[in-house]
């Protein structure tokens, strides 16, 4: 499968939304990745991420891990595909960190997957909840990179789609000055 057909498969879900959005990062774009209208469909689901899990089936991975909510889909998806455990962070009080009993070994090898990825601030945290725990970040897998590559995590990384979107910051929004209502679909507050 390739770009095309994984743009394809937004557009045919309807998960690539067109408007004014703020993003998780606190920027504002005219696009929006939607991702749980696509992963709702398990064989769409299924199909992307055996891209991730094919491009890491060789590597030594006792582990994915995904930040919560809109990661963990893929997560659990490419660690089934790769037959490995499956955990997530998730924000307290702002910051991810691990709860409900998951752990991660001195020495583990961990994938991190990810949904959409714009700055790569929420993988970025997750890099470091693993290196806290004395894992190994081993690769970086997610659906959506918005950078188009430029956001680099230091480990091999795959993406499914790469799109260069526009985003803008609040006070330089173009969609702003025009008055036209910001949305904020994602899963996570902004503060």
């Amino acid at each position: 499968m390739g770009q095309e057909n994984s743009l394809d498969i937004f557009l045919q879900t309807n998960a690539l939304l067109e408007g004014h959005f703020l993003l998780t990062s606190g920027k504002h774009s005219n696009q929006y990745f939607q991702c749980a209208k696509v992963l709702q469909y398990p064989g769409y689901a299924e199909s992307l991420c055996n891209i991730i899990a094919e491009h890491f089936q060789l590597f030594e991975i006792d582990t994915v891990i995904a930040p919560a909510i809109g990661g963990i889909v893929v997560g659990q998806e490419v660690a089934r595909q790769l037959n490995k455990k499956s955990i997530f962070a998730e924000r307290v009080d702002g910051h991810l960190v691990l709860r409900r009993g998951f752990e991660i070994s001195e020495g583990e090898k961990v994938l991190v997957c990810e949904d959409v990825v714009t700055t790569g601030g929420s993988v970025f945290e997750v890099i470091d909840i693993v290196k806290e725990y004395g894992g190994e970040v081993v690769g970086v897998g997610m659906i959506v990179d918005r950078s188009n590559g430029k956001v680099k995590f230091g480990v091999s990384q795959i993406s499914t789609l790469e799109m260069e979107a526009v985003t803008y910051e609040p006070e330089d929004c173009p969609l702003c000055k025009d008055g036209i209502p910001v949305v904020k679909p994602g899963s996570r507050e902004i503060v």
